[in-house]
Parts: structure tokens; sequence; C-alpha cells
């Protein structure tokens, strides 16, 4: 599909110093943009955006999106507002039980906002879904019209249901129906297409790793990551026979922006297909650190957590027929690579 000119054109990126919003950013900047990166530095890292702050395209305003958009800070507004990309929101189950309420209100209060600045602006808009939408799946794999098996009030709740409020938010602006406490008149304004409602779409993220996740997210792959790294038990919640997908960071961001470039709207899944048992995740860790030069280490099981999906693995049929998208890096080589992004963070902590 065609690439779209972005040179000089102006994108808002919220998360922008998150681990997928940070590699979003440099590849925007890569195509000529002017990007600005919102951030609260939540769960957010500065060093993320080391490169990009050598860039005299990119600007960085530390916000929260919840809270009162500072319009005032964002200096390239000037130029107007092409794209926005909602990427804010803490992922992590570790987060689910520290900081629940404010992953609600990124996705719902911050989602508000970034549509509202989106339908000013007339901007392309993209919210980062997620394949927790289809919480613990009975169907398998998971396509897009699959509308879910997600407990509303267990532990992830906080997490899966603000997501599907988001999804339902951003569809309902798509659609152009209704206002919004009287001020934001979502069926009468026009998208930069001259067409009512918010040129919006929705992708839903499947499993990703890579470069620049936080050491101490406490998700599987850094998790194992850094056991293996200090040569310690690689711990597995329950028996590690539930299954995930596991995309590498550079594959996934093509896809989203593949998806900004086009003129989709409906949910469209990115993740790779490639499934396999979280208990084979970890013996591909435990290899890795042997290549590597550490010492094996044996895999052990503790109970299992809530709600925690016994399979993952997504339906990729409409990225590969309407992007013309799908993932080219293998495990081998993205874990080696992620291993060695691991190491090199321990070696500062060092």
């Amino acid at each position: 599909m065609t690439e779209v000119n972005l040179s000089g054109k102006h994108i808002l990126i919220t998360g922008g110093a998150g681990f997928i919003g940070s590699h979003l950013v440099d590849r925007l900047l890569e195509r000529g943009a002017y990007v600005t990166a919102l951030d609260n530095f939540v769960t957010g890292r500065r060093e993320n955006l080391t490169l990009a702050m050598k860039n005299q395209n990119f600007r960085l305003v530390e916000a929260d999106v919840s809270a009162n958009w500072p319009k005032e800070k964002i200096e390239f507004l000037s130029q107007g507002l092409h794209g926005l990309f909602h990427f804010a929101c803490p992922a992590s189950p570790v987060d689910f039980d520290r900081i629940p309420f404010e992953i609600l209100a990124v996705d719902s209060i911050g989602t508000f906002r970034s549509v509202d600045l989106a339908l000013e602006y007339g901007s392309r808009y993209l919210i980062a879904s997620t394949s927790e939408v289809y919480g613990d799946p009975l169907v398998h794999p998971q396509t897009e019209d699959y509308f879910g098996n997600v407990n509303p009030i267990g532990p992830r709740a906080c997490y899966d249901e603000a997501k599907r409020f988001g999804e339902a938010l951003v569809s309902t602006a798509i659609r152009g129906v209704g206002t919004w406490n009287g001020r934001a008149d979502y069926g009468s304004r026009a998208n930069a297409s001259g067409k009512k409602g918010l040129n919006g779409g929705i992708v839903r993220i499947f499993n990703t790793y890579g470069p620049r996740m936080r050491p101490d997210d406490g998700r599987v792959v850094p998790e194992l990551c850094m056991q293996a790294l200090q040569e310690k038990p690689l711990t597995i919640h329950g028996d590690g026979m539930q299954t995930r997908s596991f995309c590498y960071v550079d594959d996934l961001v093509e896809g989203i922006l593949r998806y900004f470039d086009s003129d989709l709207s409906a949910p469209t899944n990115i993740g790779n297909p490639s499934e396999r048992t979280i208990r084979e995740f970890a013996e591909a860790v435990r290899e890795q650190a042997r290549i590597d030069g550490f010492q094996e280490m044996p895999i052990q099981s503790l109970p299992g957590r809530q709600d925690d999906p016994k399979k993952r693995c997504p339906d990729i049929s409409v990225a590969r027929m309407k992007l013309g998208w799908e993932p080219k890096v293998g495990l081998t080589e993205g874990l080696s690579r992620t291993f060695k992004y691991f190491h090199s963070e321990m070696e500062k902590r060092n």
C-alpha cells in the first residue's frame, strides 16, 4: 500500500515515552513529521526518547492525558494536527493493582479529551486497543468480530473494560452521531475528508516485546529475561500451558503505521499468529541465556493468575488483506535482540 507523505506534518502521540509509543515517535520522525510526545511518566521512560530528543522536529510535553490538556504547551499545534495516536495507558498486570484508577481514567477521560482534540483539528486518530478485549476467549484464533469473554469486575477489569470502553467511544465518534455534554457535537463536525464524525481507527495490539520494555514491567518477557540474566529460576504462572503469540515491536509499529496510512476505521488485530505455550517461551529464554553465556536455570511454577487467558492468538487475515502486513521477525531473532537489551539495562543498574 502507498505510504502517506508526512513530511512537515504534525503528529501527537500520547504515551509517547512508553514502550510502543517511543518506537512510533522514532518512525514518524524518520518519515519527516513534526512529532509531539505527551507523557506523564507514570510508566513511560525518558531514556526511551534519547534518539528523538536530538531531532529538532520533536517536542516533549509532560502532562496527564486524563487532566486538562495543556494546548498552549503543544508548540506544533500552530501547524495544525495531522494525526493523533492515543497510546497512553499502563498495560502490565503489576499496574492493575498499583494504579487501577489511573488506568481507568486514561482510557475514558483521556480518550474523550484526545478524540475532542482530533475532531477540533480534523486529524486522523488511532487508539491503541488490545487483545485483552477478548478476555479469556472461547473462539480461537481471535477474529475481530468476536465480542470476547471478559470478567467485568475481576482484577484485570480496570484494563480490559477500559479498553472496551475506549473502543466504544471511538467507534461512536467515527459514526458521527450525538453530542457530549452539550459541547462536542460529534454528529455535525466534519473530519479532514469532509465526512461527518471522527477520521479514526482502532488497532487491537497482541503481546508485543522488544527493546525499551521496562525491566520491572512484570509481564512475561521482561520477567523471564531478567530472571535468566540474574541466573535465578525462571518462574511461570500456573502449569505454563496457556498460549501467547509474541510480536516483535518493529513489526508491530509497521502494522500500526500501515493502518494509520489507510482509510480503515474498523478494529483490526495487529500481532504475530505464531502461537506457543508460556513454558515453551520460558525454554526459549533459557536457551538464549545459555547462548549468551549465562547459567541454565530451572523453570518453576507459581500459582496461576485469576482470569489469565488460556489461549491467545490473533487472526490477522484483515491486516494481511487490507494492509498487506504480516510480521517478519521470528522469535529467535527477536528474543536475541531483546535479551541483549535487557542485559544492557541490567549493566546500567550495576
